[in-house]
């Protein structure tokens, strides 16, 4: 085993996945009121509320002194965005990123919205992302490689013209919300941790229409891209499985509510 990982049993992964689930719900419930017109510190109070009414404690509020339940990134921002009095307009795009306890355990995950009429080469970027995502979870079984999720994403973006941000990546998640191993967006195959049964991990794209530079806003915690153009991402926490990986969290709850609202 590898210094620092932690592999988890059949019953903390089934805790793990409870969590996540309520993370899919919980973007849901976001979906469902999510518009023009609505501030983003409105869409992290139906969050805080509805974690808290499901007994489950909201895993990003106070986390390293953030302020908020949930990390809302609108255009050029990716991610780590904090809610406030802005309100959505028309055309935006905006990922919202989730994580809860519950038992003990977190679940993780990120859904990048698109508001109103998007122009035709945004949805792209989101789309792309979104596949770049399941191209990676296809390969996260036993005997692959980290690398080999790396290179996934990193492939199917850069084919596509899209740029991977380096400096953030993905992670393990457990009894923590940030765990070994890093999961990078980018990578060589056949390089990297070997992947086992019993490791569970978050990947989640974070894909750039420009250039993949980016940068820190004056509040420390908001990363935006340095050409200013979009950036999409998404997120699932997933455990390693012999022959195809198992998907501990949903966006089925989201699309379901996303389908209606049309």
């Amino acid at each position: 085993m590898s210094k620092g990982l932690y592999y988890k049993t059949k019953e903390e992964i089934e805790l793990i996945r409870e969590s996540s689930l309520l993370v899919g719900k919980t973007l849901a419930e976001v979906a469902k009121v999510i518009k023009p017109g609505i501030t983003t510190l409105s869409l992290d109070k139906v969050a805080y509320e509805f974690i808290n009414d499901n007994k489950a404690i909201p895993a990003f509020l106070n986390y390293s002194g953030f302020p908020n339940s949930l990390c809302i990134s609108v255009n050029a921002q990716v991610v780590h965005g904090i809610p406030g009095k802005y309100e959505l307009k028309d055309g935006d795009i905006v990922s919202v990123d989730c994580g809860v306890i519950k038992n003990k355990f977190f679940g993780d995950s990120a859904y990048t919205f698109a508001i109103g009429e998007v122009k035709p080469e945004i949805l792209n970027l989101l789309q792309v992302t979104k596949e770049s995502l399941y191209k990676a979870i296809e390969v996260s079984i036993v005997g692959k490689r980290l690398g080999d999720v790396g290179e996934a994403v990193q492939d199917y973006a850069e084919k596509n013209g899209y740029s991977v941000v380096r400096e953030l990546v993905g992670h393990g998640i457990g009894q923590n919300l940030h765990e070994a191993p890093e999961v990078p967006n980018y990578g060589k195959r056949g390089t990297g941790l070997k992947l086992q049964e019993g490791l569970v991990i978050a990947i989640e794209p974070m894909i750039n229409f420009g250039k993949k530079a980016i940068k820190t806003d004056s509040d420390g915690w908001t990363i935006a891209t340095a050409d200013n153009l979009p950036s999409a991402h998404f997120e699932h926490t997933i455990a390693i499985g012999k022959n195809k990986a198992d998907i501990l969290s949903s966006f089925e709850y989201i699309e379901e509510v996303l389908k209606n609202k049309k």
